[in-house]
């Protein structure tokens, strides 16, 4: 009897396991560069096509009149380092969707022809939440400059554009992988900055500090008011305004819109950092992504043992704190969602060559970051940097902008970021953004400019 209970016990575990495997583990398996299967499939089928939401190729694969087969990116190098590559060690959503690309759902009738024939059947396409003109736009609006956009939408975490600069080109990536690899020029061209680029968040920061601060003080957060000369002394440590400029006295609401550091480095004396530790923690710092990409964690490392240096500049997002756009992307995007975050992800569904649904792939909400109020009020905040603040050109739309900016100093020699965070409409969010350029100065003057030709593609004037 003994042996027959431990039997079913060790069925029931296999069987537990087998339904782990086959809902969690399955797809990485099958997906796995290194899993052969790839290689009888990719024999028998024609790699399938990667496609835009609006319906734009992506990635084709063209055979010609020996049976070659060539993997073709029409966009060059817009999409490299979010739609990836084949050759060179596979990246992107070529190898998160290997599998459904070489798998073929054509009907068996055509499956047997085109086996008596000697030809491939075609593999399903992966249809992605990527906007073709969205990430063009994106794209051409960064211009010469280094950086990354990141754009969402805070409803469902659909990735609608990831842009990342310098690129490559995916379609002459083996001719020229040499000189990719020896990056003399320092441009890191195969590292996807919008997922791997670590920054300093500079005062795209603040927002965070603002929250920990209401949701600390619920009822007194209004009263606090703070008088700026440019200049002050914080816990020992001088804290300067850009251009020393003197905000006079501000509100919380004010600090926010005219990017105060003083205000905000007061701020930071009085928060619990234990606590303040863990709402960072909660919008993704310090933690995993549950997402197909290939990304770095966001850092954060002020606690109760920090001194007040890495405090006063932490809260003015400085200090050690560093974020990449995508998750600077996710900040914005949770708050334009009354504080839910939603788990980003780039492949809205596959479909076989007929054009039939095979696998559907659903928003996954990570959780409620915040309480509803805080990102109400937060929303109404951010409207004001754009309304009365750093953001003001963005106040020209039929809509309203909620957004922050960003100069972060990224060395001791001067080089400072240009960003930006935002979404609008800023009362029904139809797309959230990120959007960093390197060594650029302000974010008014570079990172507004990139966003604000975005919400004209996407939302109009």
């Amino acid at each position: 009897m003994a042996l027959t209970y431990c039997m079913v016990a060790v069925f029931l575990g296999m069987a537990g396991y087998l339904g782990y495997f086959m809902a969690v583990k399955s797809d990485k398996v099958i997906n796995n560069p290194y899993n052969k299967r790839q290689e009888v499939l990719a024999k028998k089928v024609q790699r399938g096509e990667i496609r835009s939401k609006d319906g734009k190729v992506l990635a084709k694969t063209k055979t010609d009149s020996t049976g070659k087969d060539t993997r073709i990116y029409p966009y060059d190098e817009i999409f490299a380092p979010v739609v990836g590559r084949i050759s060179n060690s596979m990246t992107g959503i070529e190898k998160q969707q290997c599998y459904p690309l070489l798998t073929s759902h054509v009907n068996p009738l055509r499956q047997l022809t085109n086996t008596l024939k000697g030809e491939k059947n075609p593999g399903d396409s992966v249809i992605t939440t990527l906007d073709a003109k969205l990430q063009t736009i994106a794209y051409q609006a960064l211009g010469n400059h280094k950086g990354a956009v990141v754009a969402i939408e805070p409803s469902t975490g659909k990735v609608l554009a990831m842009v990342s600069k310098p690129s490559y080109d995916p379609n002459t990536v083996a001719k020229n992988w040499s000189s990719l690899i020896k990056d003399s020029n320092d441009d890191s061209k195969l590292v996807n900055r919008a997922t791997q680029g670590l920054y300093p968040p500079g005062s795209t920061f603040k927002v965070l500090t603002a929250m920990e601060y209401m949701i600390e003080n619920p009822q007194t957060y209004r009263d606090f008011n703070y008088r700026c000369k440019g200049t002050d002394t914080v816990a020992g440590h001088v804290i300067h305004c850009y251009d020393n400029e003197r905000h006079g006295i501000l509100s919380l609401k004010n600090a926010l819109a005219e990017s105060c550091n003083g205000a905000f480095a007061t701020l930071g004396t009085e928060l619990d950092l234990d606590r303040f530790h863990k709402l960072a923690e909660k919008f993704g710092y310090n933690k995993a992504l549950d997402a197909d990409f290939e990304y770095n964690q966001s850092k954060f490392v002020l606690n109760k043992h920090s001194d007040n240096g890495e405090l006063t500049q932490t809260a003015i997002g400085q200090g050690k704190t560093l974020v990449t756009p995508l998750q600077n992307a996710l900040i914005a995007a949770t708050i334009a969602n009354d504080g839910k975050m939603m788990l980003p992800y780039v492949v809205d569904h596959v479909e076989s060559d007929s054009g039939q649904v095979v696998k559907s792939y659903d928003p996954k909400e990570k959780g409620q970051v915040v309480d509803e109020w805080v990102a109400q009020k937060m929303n109404d905040m951010m409207k004001s940097v754009v309304t009365s603040g750093t953001g003001y050109s963005l106040k020209s739309f039929s809509y309203e902008v909620a957004g922050k900016t960003g100069s972060a100093e990224a060395d001791s020699e001067g080089t400072t970021h240009s960003w930006f965070i935002g979404y609008a409409p800023a009362d029904n969010p139809k797309i959230a953004i990120s959007v960093v350029v390197e060594g650029a100065g302000t974010g008014s003057r570079y990172a507004v400019p990139v966003t604000k030709k975005m919400l004209q593609c996407y939302l109009g004037d």
